[in-house]
């Protein structure tokens, strides 16, 4: 799938026609891909999807089977590693536990035979970009998670590659580190100014962090765009499923419910939930059904409804006044799910169409 929707600007890494094989698996098959200098581009998909082995091409860590990789205007297709101006931040961090976070970070200048004065002085500088000023003299193990992860970004950042390549990084923290290294990380990353091709199959990791996100399944390249294109647009069923809650409502239950065919999509969060004997008010379109499941997560609640008109609906309410006790009360009630007829997006063989104004049907 072409790369349409590409910002203008300078390109960072050009991927055209980009396959490869290992024996009978396809991992990679025929991904075109630009990236913008200074970009923050987040390969998601689940596993075995081909992201990562994407962003092992680039690196050069993989040959490609055919296409070709491209760095700033120069074919690096079959270029080694380190002939390529990228470094690479692993989940393991690996760093060297016998040296100290000064010596981890000014290694890469130590084996390119960087002056000792220089190599200080980068090696302090890519300290005080990650927030690790006074760090120097400590050793890995006396650091927590986050911190050493910030470690390893350092040690990457001091060669001032044009390209970081980063694969699943934050995956060994626990939440909520986690999430306040989703934060610190795009910080970072807008204040070196670095492109950062970012790997992940957290969905909400990706809508956080990134200025665009590929979403790929199957080798391929499902869609490509900025995370609110993604999330409120989904090009295909796959991504409308796969980036946040899947709410699909194909054939009869389309039909019954919006008065068309075909594949249609609303979010969960755009979805009200009232009483079976409630209405639609006037722009919304409803259904009625019947709540199989409550999934109760503290701020917010999720709703699991099985619609008569025969699809099922995930519904999620913010738990402004309620309690566990109140929504736990609900599983087995009939309900009317309502929304506005703008939040409908048609889904099918890459395309999102939002719906066409209409006058809302009767409630199903």
């Amino acid at each position: 799938m072409a790369d349409r929707n590409a910002p203008e600007g300078t390109v960072a890494v050009r991927l055209r026609a980009l396959r490869k094989q290992f024996g009978d698996v396809v991992a990679v098959d025929g991904v075109d891909l630009d990236v913008q200098d200074g970009e923050f581009l987040t390969l998601l998909g689940p596993s075995g999807s081909g992201k990562t082995t994407v962003l092992r091409l680039i690196a050069g860590f993989e040959l490609p089977s055919s296409g070709t990789v491209e760095l700033a205007g120069t074919d690096v297709t079959r270029r080694a590693p380190f002939e390529r101006d990228v470094n690479t931040v692993f989940q393991d961090y690996a760093l060297f536990p016998h040296m100290t976070v000064q010596d981890n970070v000014a290694y890469g200048l130590r084996v390119k035979k960087v002056g000792r004065k220089e190599r200080a002085s980068r090696a302090l500088e890519a300290l005080a970009s990650v927030r690790l000023e006074g760090y120097g003299t400590r050793r890995p193990a006396q650091l927590s998670g986050g911190q050493r992860q910030r470690v390893a970004l350092a040690r990457a950042l001091v060669n001032r590659p044009r390209v970081l390549l980063l694969d699943e990084p934050l995956g060994a923290l626990d939440l909520k580190l986690r999430e306040q290294m989703q934060v610190e990380l795009k910080a970072i990353q807008r204040q070196v100014g670095i492109t950062f091709l970012f790997v992940t199959h957290d969905q909400e990791e990706a809508l956080t962090m990134s200025d665009r996100i590929a979403v790929f399944a199957g080798g391929r390249i499902e869609q490509v765009g900025t995370p609110a294109e993604v999330y409120e647009n989904p090009a295909t069923p796959f991504v409308a499923g796969f980036v946040g809650t899947s709410n699909l409502l194909t054939d009869t239950a389309a039909s019954r419910v919006l008065g068309r065919p075909g594949t249609w999509s609303v979010r969960p969060e755009k979805i009200r939930l009232g009483g079976a004997d409630a209405r639609p008010e006037p722009g919304e379109r409803g259904a009625l059904g019947t709540v199989q499941e409550v999934v109760y997560v503290g701020s917010a609640t999720r709703f699991l409804v099985d619609l008569d008109a025969g699809a099922r609906l995930v519904a999620l309410q913010q738990n402004l006044q309620t309690t566990s006790m109140d929504v736990q009360g609900m599983r087995g009630a009939r309900v009317l799910l309502a929304w506005r007829t703008e939040h409908e997006f048609q889904v099918a063989d890459g395309a999102t169409t939002p719906a066409p104004p209409t006058t809302p049907t009767p409630v199903p």
